[in-house]
């Protein structure tokens, strides 16, 4: 039974193939399709490891696989092998949307320097810095 948000047998069967054989060395592995669904349950509800669902099995096992398989590289060659799937036969649109909003600084974000440093001071600069509302002109 396919719970809310778990991954449907299409997907599974696509992404089946490209994760690595189960079984390796020593103990018994826990099914990937219930780990994935487990990930895929923390990462949609955003709660603590901890609060997993008894029936993903133990939280580490879920969490230990979702961080050795992000060092491995295996998420980066999943996307890229079903978006390149999806794009051969037409199921994906690429659009790019670009957003023209503007977002004003606070006027201390702005950089500027309000006095000399200690540095150019020492150097005798050949910038004059005025205050206010004038501008620092060369000399």
């Amino acid at each position: 039974m396919l719970g809310r948000g778990g991954l449907a047998d299409r997907a599974w069967s696509s992404i089946e193939p490209l994760l690595p054989a189960s079984g390796r060395r020593g103990g018994q592995w826990r099914d990937h399709r219930t780990v994935i669904n487990g990930i895929l349950w923390k990462l949609r509800t955003g709660a603590p490891w901890r609060d997993l669902p008894e029936r993903y099995g133990p939280w580490q096992t879920c969490a230990d696989r979702l961080y050795r398989w992000r060092r491995e590289g295996l998420w980066d060659r999943l996307l890229a092998h079903l978006q390149t799937k999806s794009d051969a036969v037409g199921a994906v649109i690429w659009e790019v949307s670009i957003d023209s909003s503007t977002a004003r600084a606070h006027q201390h974000a702005s950089g500027a320097r309000r006095r000399r440093s200690r540095a150019d001071e020492k150097k005798g600069s050949l910038t004059r810095w005025t205050k206010g509302s004038d501008a620092a002109v060369a000399g």
